[in-house]
């Protein structure tokens, strides 16, 4: 029997969803609109990267009547629409520089050694999180980030989400904030039975510290990723690739604590001011 809780657990996931399903339409038309006007210019258009969505994670979120729900659990937007909450921003100003705009056609040649201990380093405006890799359980995903994050891909990205309601995780990784951005190839769903059996809402319990990745549905995976400060029910659907360290997740709690920009929806831009100013992934 389905619990009361359980019950506002699943209408909060199934309202994420929905807000992932919208996102990704409208990027699906506005794909169609910009090839359809190619087409009669007879202009080739570069650099759009196959801009993706990150299911229950997608970086944009435009709603008004959905929230919460980080990975793909985690989808919300850099752009609340509705008032702000005040909140002080904890975070200092970002270093200077822009994210880059490089995309690229297909995912990375493995390159890392599955066996070896990696570490994903975020030196934030508001502290560094450093974050540890299972390259043997998730090493398509591993790979991909120590590509990205060799080229620089990471730097000077600002996190453009936080959610505050059901699921708690802040999402990170799309140069463009919007939700939409990624590195124009898609890697496969790893690793998604670490969590155990689902329960009878068919979620599982991501705890607080995974690192998972973003996605617009199955093996849609890119470069956007989110990082839980709280246990999230979520679907056993977003790749967990990495686990926070102590530290990192006390940075992660300050982020939380300053609240986001949703009106008191639960899932907006976060109200500190969280950019990468610099992202390493080395051998630990």
């Amino acid at each position: 029997m389905v619990t009361k809780d359980q019950r506002r657990r699943q209408l909060a996931r199934e309202k994420f969803e929905r807000q992932q399903n919208r996102r990704v339409d409208h990027q699906r038309r506005a794909r169609r609109r910009t090839a359809g006007i190619a087409a009669v210019v007879v202009v080739a258009l570069a650099g759009t990267g196959g801009a993706w969505a990150a299911g229950a994670f997608d970086g944009s979120s435009k709603k008004k009547d959905d929230a919460a729900g980080a990975s793909s659990t985690p989808s919300a937007s850099g752009s609340a629409s509705a008032a702000p909450t005040a909140a002080a921003d904890p975070c200092e100003k970002p270093a200077a520089g822009n994210p880059g705009t490089t995309t690229w056609k297909s995912k990375p040649k493995m390159a890392i050694d599955k066996s070896a201990k990696y570490t994903f380093t975020l030196d934030t405006t508001c502290g560094t999180m450093p974050i540890s890799l299972d390259a043997a359980k998730a090493p398509e995903t591993v790979n991909s980030f120590k590509f990205l994050a060799d080229k620089g891909f990471f730097d000077h990205t600002r996190c453009h989400r936080l959610t505050s309601a059901g699921i708690y995780v802040l999402q990170c990784g799309d140069p463009t904030a919007s939700g939409s951005g990624g590195p124009g190839y898609s890697i496969p769903d790893e690793n998604l039975t670490a969590f155990g059996k689902a329960d009878s809402t068919g979620a599982v319990t991501y705890p607080a510290g995974t690192v998972a990745m973003a996605n617009s549905g199955p093996n849609t995976g890119g470069s956007q990723f989110f990082l839980v400060y709280k246990d999230s029910p979520l679907q056993p659907n977003y790749t967990p690739f990495g686990t926070l360290s102590a530290d990192g997740l006390k940075v992660l709690d300050k982020i939380a604590g300053a609240g986001e920009n949703s009106g008191g929806q639960g899932d907006g831009a976060p109200n500190a001011t969280v950019v990468i100013n610099k992202a390493t992934v080395g051998k630990s």
